[in-house]
């Protein structure tokens, strides 16, 4: 609650117009958010309103420009264009006129331009020219490869696959395709003799063992390894392409596939990364080949492995989240919204016990209004009762 408006202050000392300087960091939707706000004060104090706001990438912000000017009425009269810098002339005669730049307010293509514009950023200011990532032939890392082409260019991107003896031909194909369709070179470095290394090393202290997901992480952990080794041999930054599903219930390896520099897709749900694969795919023609899309997914680290084993399908395990990280809903709350209670208890309990993770997790790029990392402050060292 404001003691003085500054608005009305300005306007009591008849200003022709009020500029607006202003840092606000994009989420998605939020555009539409200012434009109803900054109209409805440009029609009620009758004065002509110019919002001036910063542009670019800083660490896990992107600031979306989209600098805007309202007339007396309230009506847009001009806007620049989204996620990069630009220069408008605008008339501030008796009937205000400027340009208003086409932009897609779509929530995937909001998405598209906050991811490639927050990379880009990221990157170069970090002192990168050039960028790594493995494929998996999954959709995750077929998305953040796209974002890095747009972002750093085709010849500056690089592509590692790291088939293991779990590893389905589909997936080394559709890597090998997508990679073709993107024009970025690609390598190949196979697991299998290092993974039999670590299994000889290791078979003593395991001795009456059974297998169990700790031979799956040294799976993530040698490719973790590699592709770092790679990322310092030739000074590229490696991109890691978990999504924000994974991230919330530590459906991830530290000091594996979280290895890198940058999270590009961190504040994506898994749901949200297939619409904006199916929205690229419409409008850039196709880059994505359709066996990624449509292949159940899975980390492909035991045999037949499916995502669906370990959690509730993503439809159901995006609303709870969204729930729950977005609106701070409890168990109790989201159960009400008729949601199963075993369901919501384990999928509570997992996203508490992964914090020590995401405290360890690269900086993501943020679209949400509550995103992991500066926004997300909880314990980790808490009883994690739900």
């Amino acid at each position: 609650i404001y003691h003085n408006n500054p608005v009305e202050t300005l306007v009591s000392q008849k200003v022709g117009f009020i500029i607006n300087l202003s840092a606000s960091p994009f989420t998605v939707g939020k555009q539409k958010i200012r434009e109803s706000m900054i109209g409805a004060v440009a029609r009620e104090h009758k004065t002509p309103v110019l919002y001036v706001n910063q542009t670019g990438g800083n660490d896990d912000l992107v600031f979306d420009g989209r600098s805007s000017v309202f007339d007396g009425a309230g009506r847009l009269a001009a806007r620049c264009k989204p996620f990069e810098e630009d220069l408008a002339i605008i008339d501030l005669g008796a009937e205000v006129s400027g340009n208003i730049s086409e932009d897609d307010f779509t929530p995937e293509a909001e998405a598209w331009g906050a991811l490639v514009c927050g990379t880009r950023d990221y990157v170069r200011k970090c002192g990168f020219k050039k960028a790594l990532l493995g494929l998996s032939g999954g959709i995750d890392s077929a998305l953040t490869a796209v974002v890095a082409v747009e972002a750093l260019g085709k010849e500056n991107v690089t592509g590692v696959m790291m088939p293991s003896p779990y590893s389905s031909k589909g997936s080394v194909d559709d890597s090998t395709e997508l990679g073709k369709n993107l024009g970025i070179k690609t390598l190949t470095v196979p697991i299998d003799g290092i993974m039999g290394s670590f299994g000889a090393a290791l078979e003593k202290p395991f001795e009456g063992r059974t297998a169990d997901t700790t031979e799956e992480n040294i799976q993530s952990r040698i490719r973790g390894n590699i592709l770092m080794a790679l990322s310092n041999k030739h000074g590229a930054m490696l991109l890691t392409t978990g999504n924000k599903s994974e991230l919330a219930v530590g459906y991830c390896t530290i000091y594996g596939d979280m290895s890198g520099g940058l999270a590009v897709i961190a504040d994506l749900p898994k749901t949200f990364v297939y619409r904006v694969c199916e929205w690229l795919n419409k409008n850039r023609g196709g880059l994505i080949p359709r066996a990624i899309i449509e292949k159940a997914p899975s980390a492909e680290l035991r045999p037949n492995q499916k995502d669906q084993d370990s959690l509730p399908t993503y439809d159901v395990l995006d609303a709870i989240l969204e729930r729950h990280i977005e609106h701070g809903k409890s168990a109790g709350e989201i159960i009400k919204d008729g949601f199963d209670e075993k369901i919501v208890e384990k999928t509570l309990s997992l996203v508490a016990g992964a914090e020590f993770k995401r405290r360890q997790a690269a900086p993501g790029i943020k679209i949400t209004d509550r995103a992991f990392g500066i926004g997300w402050r909880m314990p980790i060292a808490a009883v994690k009762k739900y």
